[in-house]
């Protein structure tokens, strides 16, 4: 087709920029540092810029956007969030949960190497506060009645009925309270 393929690893020090290019056989390779704010703002549209100027032979200044009519598609990971994650590193957090629930990640399962071990070492929390919003929805059958139009699609397409909506305006101030 004529176009570009991305695939960009994003990791904490470097990150790695492959790009298949129509009519060669071996793509290209460009490894940049995640950060480098005197030369980029972004590592991976660094990484797209400098690979496109070659296959066009067209300058593309760093101001300006990167077109897009020579790329097919961008795939791109990161280990930085789950780098952040593992090392209880990164921004200090709240969770948000159903009214009832706040103590549902510290409780969790039953999930253990060792089932019968009594000296169970859990990690630590990743939030410091936890807000307990007062809604509640629950998961429908399908060809439940909607007379009270409660019926909504989740995102991975089950259908919830909404028993009680959150009130935006009341979780606000809660909000406001941890900044």
């Amino acid at each position: 087709e004529g176009k570009l393929r991305f695939c960009i690893d994003r990791g904490g020090t470097f990150t790695d920029v492959y790009a298949e290019i129509p009519g060669h056989s071996d793509g290209r390779v460009l490894k940049l540092l995640s950060v480098d704010p005197s030369n980029y703002d972004d590592a991976p549209v660094e990484g797209i810029r400098r690979i496109l100027e070659e296959y066009t032979g067209k300058k593309i200044p760093r101001t300006s956007k990167i077109p897009t009519d020579k790329i097919q598609w961008i795939r791109m990971g990161t280990t930085v969030a789950t780098n952040a994650l593992l090392e209880r590193k990164g921004e200090r957090i709240a969770l948000c949960v159903t009214k009832g629930f706040k103590d549902l990640l510290q409780i969790g399962n039953q999930a253990r190497p060792d089932i019968f071990d009594l000296t169970v070492a859990k990690p630590s929390n990743l939030y410091e506060e936890v807000v307990e919003v007062d809604e509640r929805v629950e998961l429908a059958l399908e060809g439940d009645d909607d007379d009270s139009g409660s019926l909504i699609k989740g995102v991975s397409g089950e259908l919830l009925r909404v028993v009680k909506p959150f009130d935006e305006e009341g979780l606000k101030p809660l909000l406001k309270g941890l900044l």
